[in-house]
């Protein structure tokens, strides 16, 4: 029996944003240090590489502010925490009119609570909890969301095994084989899913090359997860 579903946000439920959107490093650049704003443009830029970087390592968590102040101190800046928090600030503002929701996403996690599914979410990120909020709540999506997790709150980040195990216990479920995680990134979403043994759907993403293991399905589009969900539950129900 599936009895809980547990999502990506970016990529997943979130349409992917290809673009790098350096300009939104660059504002808060400009409002850390307008003398030199190419300088800590390209210190931000490089920071935020190297963090992503670390699924691949340690996978320890960090936040937005952290990642300003780190590159505030490669550059020998000193910097109050006020002009952290507003240089971070003027970064998120960039993002806002690139965050849309998959047209799909109400419908499907809509329909995964009418069959009775706990659903939930878990993010690699760096934002803030009330950044993602404001669009999950704007698109209808937070009320169909039973727990929503973001690493930007945790120790670790995905494919550490903390960060699933975390997710399962926010929706109520103990036996892992009674989930089902659902992301666009093979080593980060499947193969940590799959090491504390989740059921793992790949959504399929293009523009996402990172290696990893096959997921049990992969899909294009979320609506196609529906039948897989219910083929399953069907499955281990009539399972001697």
């Amino acid at each position: 029996m599936i009895d809980a579903v547990l999502f990506d946000w970016g990529g997943t439920l979130s349409d992917f944003v290809s673009a790098e959107l350096v300009d939104a490093w660059r504002l808060a650049a400009r409002h850390l240090a307008p003398d030199r704003e190419d300088e800590v443009t390209a210190a931000l830029v490089e920071v935020e590489r190297d963090f992503w970087c670390t699924v691949a390592t340690h996978q320890r968590s960090t936040t937005l502010a952290a990642l300003v102040a780190e590159a505030s101190r490669r550059l020998g800046m000193d910097v109050g925490e006020a002009l952290l928090e507003e240089a971070a600030v003027r970064h998120l503002d960039a993002w806002t009119p690139h965050i849309t929701h998959d047209a799909d996403a109400e419908a499907v996690l809509t329909a995964l609570r009418d069959r009775g599914l706990r659903v939930g979410l878990l993010s690699n990120t760096h934002w803030p909890r009330s950044f993602h909020e404001r669009f999950l709540e704007r698109d209808g999506l937070a009320k169909l969301i039973d727990a929503r997790l973001y690493t930007s709150e945790m120790s670790y980040q995905k494919p550490h095994p903390s960060a699933f195990q975390a997710a399962l216990g926010a929706v109520d479920i103990g036996d892992p084989r009674r989930a089902v995680f659902v992301g666009d990134r093979p080593f980060d979403d499947i193969g940590g899913a799959q090491a504390v043994g989740l059921r793992t759907v790949l959504r399929h993403n293009p523009a996402v090359v990172d290696p990893g293991p096959d997921a049990d399905a992969t899909i294009t589009r979320l609506p196609e997860l529906l039948p897989l969900i219910d083929g399953w539950s069907a499955a281990t129900t009539s399972a001697p």
